[in-house]
């Protein structure tokens, strides 16, 4: 039997057996993760929930299709009036009866204001020809006479007929001649007619004209004011120049007194004084 030889080493290999304990190491760090790995694999196919079978879809039955209705034809509208729209006789019926009324008005103060004025324009002669009926001449005035109209104003009106009125219009005018200057003339009154049609109104005839009778005055019985009251209306007014007055029902006086404008002119007004 030989003897067991014994190795004898001068140092002893250090980085050797480091080198196998850390491949040692890393077996072991593998195989555990493996195992962790594993056990998670199963954990998660275990608590995975199981899919229930779904119900099998029955198809709804389709109802039975309607019959289509017969497609009719739509006539293409007509194209749109672009005149001016026109207000059928018919229509003008019902219209408030006022409204006709202060068309007629308007329209009878307007031709008489035309009608009476005499400036040598030619914008009035057209104007005054667009309102004249047809075939009637226009007012013609010696050359140098001008005449500017001042006021015109209703009076009256009155319906003659369906859509047919004759309107009073009071006219008060200027007239100068050649360089003279102007100079208020007497009122006159112009009756005038006008029909109301689908054009609108129109004047049916001349006008007729008349004088103005001179109203007559409204009798006025004024007492003698007390003095406190002529001393009221000192205070309000400044004025001293009263007419008389009257008194009213509640106890108050109703005075009438001179008092001077600012133009100049003195003019009598009433005060009332409680």
């Amino acid at each position: 039997m030989e003897e067991e030889r014994s190795e004898v080493y001068e140092r002893i290999p250090w980085e050797t057996l480091d080198q196998k304990k850390g491949d040692r190491q890393w077996i072991i760090f593998a195989i555990a993760g493996a195992v962790v790995l594993g056990a998670l694999a199963y954990s998660f196919m275990s608590n995975r929930p199981q899919a229930e079978p779904s119900a099998p879809v029955v198809a709804a039955p389709l109802p039975a299709a309607e019959p289509a209705e017969p497609v009719v034809p739509v006539p293409a509208l007509p194209p749109a009036a672009t005149g001016p729209v026109v207000v059928a006789e018919a229509d003008l019926f019902a219209v408030n009866p006022e409204r006709l009324l202060d068309q007629a008005v308007a329209h009878a103060e307007w031709f008489v204001a035309e009608y009476f004025t005499a400036d040598g324009s030619e914008q009035h002669s057209s104007t005054l020809a667009s309102l004249m009926p047809a075939g009637i001449p226009l007012p013609s005035a010696p050359d140098g006479t001008r005449i500017f109209v001042e006021s015109v104003g209703s009076l009256d009106v009155a319906e003659l007929e369906s859509l047919r009125y004759e309107v009073t219009v009071l006219v008060r005018y200027l007239l100068a001649k050649d360089d003279e200057i102007y100079r208020r003339q007497p009122p006159v009154v112009a009756t005038v007619e006008v029909v109301i049609g689908d054009s609108g109104p129109r004047i049916a005839l001349p006008p007729q004209i008349s004088a103005v009778a001179a109203p007559s005055p409204e009798q006025l019985a004024l007492d003698e004011v007390p003095a406190e009251v002529g001393e009221a209306v000192k205070q309000l007014t400044g004025s001293t120049e009263i007419i008389g007055g009257t008194q009213r029902a509640d106890g108050g006086w109703n005075v009438v007194m001179l008092t001077t404008g600012a133009d100049g002119v003195t003019r009598p007004v009433w005060i009332q004084i409680p």
